[in-house]
């Protein structure tokens, strides 16, 4: 509990549901990282630009952020676990068609089937992760 921030996290929601919410409504898109970052790619995709600014605006303001509020952060990993941790990440966002951005936030909120399923999914498997990780193999 002593990492417990609901101000932080009641905040950090409410930003990522009004943007979410906003591309929905402004574009009609859905706001899936996975498939924001690699449509982007395609920069002969005539909506290269928005996606850009929205992958930029990703970076950006955790920046912005931790220039603004004393921020510490640990990360107990190294580096080639990141490396691995990252690219099962995206192995798992091919595999399940979205991400948790894309199925969570915005399918669960659409009540879409299909992204209330990749949500479960996730979750549980994250669940069986860190009892794996902690309790099992003790890491």
């Amino acid at each position: 509990m002593e990492n417990f921030t609901p101000v932080s996290g009641l905040v950090g929601g409410l930003l990522i549901g009004t943007s979410a919410a906003l591309l929905l409504m402004l574009t009609g898109r859905i706001a899936g990282i996975s498939g924001i970052l690699g449509s982007a790619l395609d920069l002969r995709d005539s909506d290269a630009g928005w996606r850009l600014a929205f992958l930029a605006g990703l970076v950006a303001a955790p920046i912005v952020y931790a220039n603004l509020v004393p921020v510490a952060i640990e990360v107990a990993a190294t580096p080639v676990l990141l490396v691995a941790a990252g690219l099962l990440v995206g192995f798992g966002t091919r595999l399940g068609s979205g991400c948790t951005s894309g199925h969570g936030v915005c399918g669960i909120s659409r009540l879409s089937a299909r992204g209330i399923v990749a949500t479960a999914t996730f979750m549980a498997f994250g669940v069986a992760t860190v009892f794996v990780m902690r309790h099992l193999l003790g890491a």
